[in-house]
């Protein structure tokens, strides 16, 4: 008898041993699971990275300035054509990276979806402008992959504030880009009939980026933050518009 309850006991005492074993490697594979998602979102955001400033996208809706003939430039106009389609070029790309920056860390799963659904219609903005920077016979900036790893980090931290303030930041961001905008049309030549077209349909769109931010809950910033973010914008335009 006192045998027969020893087995058991020792049965048990494996059974149990076993369970537990079996809970340590559950508990570390999904530890090492975790650790592969997050490597997997880190290489799903330096795939988006490298995307954004190398290549060009093959889903972009026509560019408004596809059915416009083009018309031969003085050398005057075509470098000052291209000095503002590159920075135009270098705002999209930060605009991918704010968003994408933002989308990591949104509360809402509604923001995050509207974040998402606004860095694919800027990805149009951004083929536009590449492609007639290459019909002006122009390069794109070659600090790009520094800007946008400057608004990836600047759109991190804004989502850590919370989701309203977040939108706040896409909203002024949009406002400031659509007065950017509005100097470009400014100062390029009125014979840029194609550059003048992608420009203007930019304007409106970044103004609709604004409302549905706004719609969505953004709150107003504080002076500090706005100017801050227009000396911000003032060194990236500086910087694209020669490099």
């Amino acid at each position: 008898m006192q045998d027969f309850l020893l087995h058991r006991k020792n049965r048990s005492y494996i059974i149990c041993h076993i369970a537990t074993w079996q809970l340590y490697f559950f508990a570390i594979f999904r530890g090492v699971m975790r650790q592969l998602s997050i490597f997997d979102k880190v290489l799903t955001q330096v795939n988006d990275a490298l995307t954004t400033v190398f290549t060009v996208s093959s889903d972009a809706r026509k560019s408004p300035a596809e059915k416009i003939d083009d018309v031969v430039l003085t050398e005057k106009e075509k470098k000052n054509s291209m000095g503002y389609m590159r920075v135009n070029h270098t705002g999209e790309v930060c605009a991918q990276a704010l968003y994408r920056g933002q989308s990591i860390g949104c509360r809402s799963e509604k923001t995050r979806r509207m974040l998402e659904q606004s860095c694919i219609e800027e990805t149009d903005h951004l083929a536009w402008t590449k492609q007639r920077l290459s019909e002006l016979n122009g390069k794109t900036s070659y600090l790009n992959i520094f800007f946008y790893g400057n608004a990836f980090f600047i759109g991190a931290v804004a989502s850590l504030v919370g989701d309203r303030w977040s939108l706040g930041f896409v909203s002024e961001t949009e406002i400031q880009v659509a007065a950017h905008l509005e100097k470009h049309l400014e100062k390029l030549s009125m014979a840029d009939l194609k550059s003048r077209a992608i420009v203007s349909q930019m304007q409106i769109e970044e103004m609709e980026h604004d409302k549905k931010a706004v719609a969505a809950g953004a709150v107003e910033l504080p002076l500090p933050i706005k100017q801050l973010m227009q000396l911000h914008a003032k060194v990236m335009t500086t910087l694209a518009y020669w490099i």
